[in-house]
């Protein structure tokens, strides 16, 4: 299985600089309920957007979408649990199901991933249980020493999350986490599948990571 590298994923800068006449320039229909965060380099650094196969990442670790019996399903979630293997499935079965919002952590088996972690999003749009899922996912990554993480788009599948909603809170987030323990985390990569996640990261990145 062909796998992909941190250095080949273009931290933010980079890749809104490459892709500077592709970006489109965003209009928000809605106010974002949040401050505007200020210039941080160092923190722009630390995210990247990546659209391809979550589960050919060879990092720290992967998130999973997963549902509340961690028994597998489709999506993001069937693709994990194929590509890590049986070993993956049993040891989930001992780790007693997973609560929304919360998050539990099992190795990678025969992802290129060192570890996994499965968190449970909300069924339709809930922002709290959502921020929850991203947050404890990141707490459990900084309790393991992990340095680089991958999330997909949590809840926007069959559990029906609005896509543009769901982007808002998980960038919200993801800055808010780094605002406060940025020395603990190296990468944090939005790895989205469809072009229209793509699109929604990259109209709302700017606002979340601005830019000089």
């Amino acid at each position: 299985m062909a796998t992909i590298n941190l250095e080949s994923i273009l931290p933010w800068p980079e890749y809104y600089r490459r892709g500077l006449n592709s970006i489109k320039k965003p209009v928000f229909l809605k106010p974002i309920d949040c401050p505007k965060p200020e210039f941080n380099k160092e923190l722009n650094e630390k995210v990247s957007l990546y659209q391809g196969d979550l589960t050919k990442l060879a990092i720290d670790v992967i998130v999973n979408a997963a549902n509340s019996k961690l028994a597998g399903g489709g999506g993001v979630d069937g693709a994990i649990h194929k590509a890590a293997g049986r070993e993956l499935q049993a040891e989930c079965a001992t780790l007693s199901g997973c609560k929304t919002g919360c998050a539990k952590i099992t190795k990678g088996y025969k992802l290129p991933a060192k570890y996994v972690i499965h968190t449970v999003g909300p069924r339709g749009e809930n922002p709290e249980e959502l921020q929850s899922a991203y947050q404890n996912s990141l707490d459990l990554a900084v309790e393991k020493k992990l340095r680089t993480i991958a999330f997909p788009c949590i809840s926007t599948g069959v559990y029906g999350y609005p896509q543009e909603e769901a982007t808002i809170v998980a960038l919200k987030a993801i800055r808010n986490f780094l605002e406060h323990d940025h020395n603990l985390i190296e990468r944090i990569i939005f790895c989205v599948f469809l072009d229209t996640d793509r699109e929604y990261y990259e109209k709302y990145l700017p606002l979340f990571f601005p830019l000089e």
